[in-house]
């Protein structure tokens, strides 16, 4: 059993930036991927980025090279930092677990409650 709260969200204005954190609770969080999704009004959730047990990362191609994901397992917490930040990167952010990095909310088995970013133009 995992469990996982976001924290770091909030307002800030087009080409600003912030970082996300969730802390997680519970054993093995080393072994676990990890993920960012998204969720607008009125849209899915989306994938954002994801990092493996090895820091291995993968990102959504709306992100890359404005996101990173990082994790630290002795602190049992990944972190978003996002850069250049947008109006269309308004939602609520949510970080998952799971076994592998995967795009599919389906395959991650934990999640947070979320945080919310709202970007200003």
């Amino acid at each position: 059993q995992v469990s996982l709260v976001e924290s770091g969200g909030g307002l800030v204005q087009a080409g600003g930036s912030l970082r996300l954190s969730c802390a997680a609770s519970g054993r093995s969080f080393s072994t676990y991927a990890m993920g960012w999704f998204r969720q607008a009004p009125g849209k899915e959730r989306e994938f954002v980025a994801g990092i493996g047990w090895s820091s291995a990362s993968s990102y959504a191609d709306s992100v890359k090279g404005r996101f990173t994901i990082s994790r630290d397992n002795a602190k049992n917490t990944v972190y978003l930092r996002m850069n250049s930040l947008k109006p269309e990167d308004t939602a609520v952010y949510y970080c998952a677990a799971g076994s592998r990095i995967t795009t599919r909310t389906s395959t991650y088995a934990y999640w947070g409650q979320g945080t919310q970013v709202t970007v200003s133009s």
